[in-house]
C-alpha cells in the first residue's frame, strides 16, 4: 500500500518519494568528505552548526596569525631583521598550522557525533599557545635589543 503519498495530520497528502528516509542520509546527493559522510548516522542539525562555526573560527585564527607574520615583513616594523623574521616565520607556520587543526578538527569531531562516539580531545591548542608567546617574545625582544 505504499504509493509514494502520505497523509498529513490535516488530511494534506504529502509526497515523500524524495524525503531523505528512502535515500540514505545524504539525501542522494554526493557529500565531501565522504569518508566522514559516509558512516554512522545523522546527527543533530544544531551540533553540526555549531561544529562547522567552531571550523570557521579556527581559519579566522589562521587567518590572523598568517596576516601578523606577513605585517611583520611587509609593514617594516621597526626592530631586528633576524628576530623580525623569526617572529614572522613563527606567525605564518602558526597560522598554518591552525588551518589544518580547523578541517582535521572538524572531520574528527563530525565522524565522532555521526559514530555517537566521544568528541576528541583538542590536539594544538597548547602548541598554539607556545607558538604565540614565542613570536610575541620573538618581537619585544628585537625591540629591546
Amino acid at each position: 500500500m505504499s504509493s509514494g503519498r502520505a497523509s498529513g495530520g490535516n488530511g494534506d497528502s504529502v509526497d515523500d518519494e524524495g524525503s531523505d528516509e528512502n535515500q540514505g542520509s545524504d539525501g542522494g546527493r554526493s557529500r565531501f568528505p565522504r569518508r566522514v559522510y559516509a558512516v554512522g548516522n545523522e546527527p543533530d542539525p544544531r551540533f553540526s552548526l555549531a561544529n562547522e562555526r567552531t571550523f570557521l573560527a579556527w581559519l579566522r585564527t589562521s587567518l590572523a596569525l598568517v596576516a601578523a607574520g606577513v605585517a611583520l615583513e611587509a609593514l617594516g616594523f621597526p626592530q631586528s631583521a633576524g628576530f623580525r623574521g623569526a617572529a614572522a616565520f613563527v606567525f605564518i607556520a602558526l597560522g598554518l598550522a591552525a588551518a589544518g587543526r580547523a578541517w582535521f578538527g572538524w572531520m574528527a569531531t563530525e565522524s565522532a557525533m555521526r559514530r555517537n562516539s566521544p568528541l576528541p580531545a583538542p590536539a594544538v591548542g597548547f602548541l598554539l599557545v607556545i607558538g604565540i608567546a614565542t613570536g610575541v617574545l620573538l618581537v619585544a625582544f628585537g625591540l629591546i635589543l
